[in-house]
């Protein structure tokens, strides 16, 4: 029996799919171990979104090839589909395997025998017009459900239409069916994930169906007790999803809603489809019936043509929305994006210093969130997450919860009230004694 390890790099939507290849080798007879455990096979998924996730690829080809010098290292994934002959000349790499060919890598690469030269399967990303359902399991206590994939956006910074193709999504019967499945085992919570979320519904082209439309018929899923909807766009955010997740008794008091600037000169050249009026706006429906909701924010700093006004300004409008936690990503140049084709580049040490202050205003925004939640009830989902003696676990308004560990506890939901923030950033509670709600 051979033996497979996987590593991915990126978001949960290649962790959702890194898991459901892995299970697919599974039930060809092949072994899943650790990266460590000296593989037959590496799988390495990777991520192109920024130069740092380039870089790691080559560092873990050159790992893997430490651990195991004769096992087969086959790349897949995002920097796969945009750079297949440039990973190809990697040492050590023996497969390149593009967006339509991920799914059928045990087929395609027959036996898995090393070659003096590296296996290419990647076609024009336009071939990735299939959606293939995948879901990750290797957390009991929550899975990543990939419910669409590709997008038709075209912001000036991103590679990944280059990298996954259209917009194109699974049935809502099908994700139904399969969010039953994962029902039957552990796993309590579900978070819905893809690259354009929010674009849900486009099949073969056409658009069949809504977001909404799956919202309201996942939360009538028995077995799973949370749904979580890990990041969607403003302008497809409307006031449907957000008052039907304020009266749903499974959709979570959770949005992470890209923004990225908050300036409309630079929107407008990132190719971003609203203004920061909208994003306000949004964010003030959303706490107007959901006070406690969590908002998340992604925002890139150093853009090009980004002044220091601009920055400001930015900051300033994020002091002054109602928001919880900011995600900080430093723009770097992709190659075949318009954002790399600009002027008036900002300097690297400017889109750090810039990248500190935002991680500054987001620590003060999570304190101030977790403030706000003190002396409050939540029901706390408890991970295998064990540090010190302590267990910790989220809330459904997504506040890292700490209690003293106790094993029954692990994977349950149970009702707290939060009584204090730790030095460390957490919310802890008293000695978990309430009782746990249960399926």
């Amino acid at each position: 029996m051979k033996k497979v390890a996987f590593y991915t790099l990126g978001c949960k939507l290649n962790y959702s799919e890194t898991s459901t290849i892995s299970r697919m080798f599974e039930q060809k007879g092949f072994r899943k171990v650790d990266f460590s455990d000296t593989p037959d096979i590496f799988i390495i998924n990777t991520c192109s979104v920024t130069e740092n996730a380039d870089k790691k690829c080559h560092k873990i080809v050159r790992e893997a090839r430490g651990i195991s010098p004769e096992a087969y290292v086959a790349i897949i994934g995002c920097y796969a589909q945009l750079k297949p002959k440039e990973i190809a000349d990697i040492p050590g790499v023996d497969a390149v395997l593009g967006a339509a060919e991920k799914f059928r890598l045990v087929e395609l690469l027959d036996g898995f025998v090393r070659k003096p030269k590296a296996e290419v399967h990647a076609s024009d990303v336009a071939k990735a017009n299939t959606f293939n359902t995948s879901y990750s399991l290797h957390d009991r206590t929550r899975t990543f459900l990939k419910v669409q994939d590709g997008c038709d956006y075209s912001c000036s910074f991103c590679t990944i239409p280059l990298a996954r193709g259209n917009s194109r999504s699974d049935s809502v019967n099908n994700i139904v069916k399969t969010a039953a499945e994962i029902g039957k085992s552990d796993v309590r919570e579900i978070v819905l994930t893809g690259v354009n979320t929010g674009d849900f519904g486009i099949q073969n082209g056409v658009r069949v169906e809504k977001f909404i439309d799956l919202v309201q018929a996942l939360d009538a899923v028995e077995g799973i007790d949370r749904f979580r909807i890990s990041s969607i766009e403003p302008n497809l955010l409307t006031d449907e999803i957000i008052d039907f997740v304020s009266q749903s008794q499974r959709f979570v008091p959770h949005f992470h809603i890209p923004l990225q600037s908050g300036s409309n000169k630079i929107l407008k050249l990132m190719r971003r489809r609203y203004q920061r009026e909208l994003y306000a706006d949004r964010v003030q429906k959303i706490k107007s019936v959901m006070p406690h909701c969590c908002i998340g924010v992604d925002v890139i700093v150093g853009f090009p043509g980004e002044t220091q006004e601009d920055f400001l300004e930015t900051y300033q409008f994020l002091n002054e929305l109602n928001i919880s936690y900011l995600h900080v990503f430093t723009y770097s140049e992709r190659e075949n994006t318009l954002a790399a084709t600009l002027p008036d580049s900002v300097e690297g040490s400017t889109r750090s210093d810039r990248s500190k202050m935002l991680h500054n205003l987001s620590d003060k925004k999570r304190r101030k969130f977790y403030e706000d939640n003190l002396n409050r009830k939540a029901t706390v989902l408890f991970e295998n997450d064990i540090e010190d003696g302590l267990m910790f676990g989220f809330t459904e308004n997504y506040i890292r919860v700490a209690a003293k560990y106790d094993p029954v506890l692990i994977n349950e939901l149970l009702p707290v009230t939060l009584t204090s923030i730790h030095e460390k950033g957490f919310v802890e509670v008293e000695e978990a004694q309430a009782e746990i709600l249960t399926h």
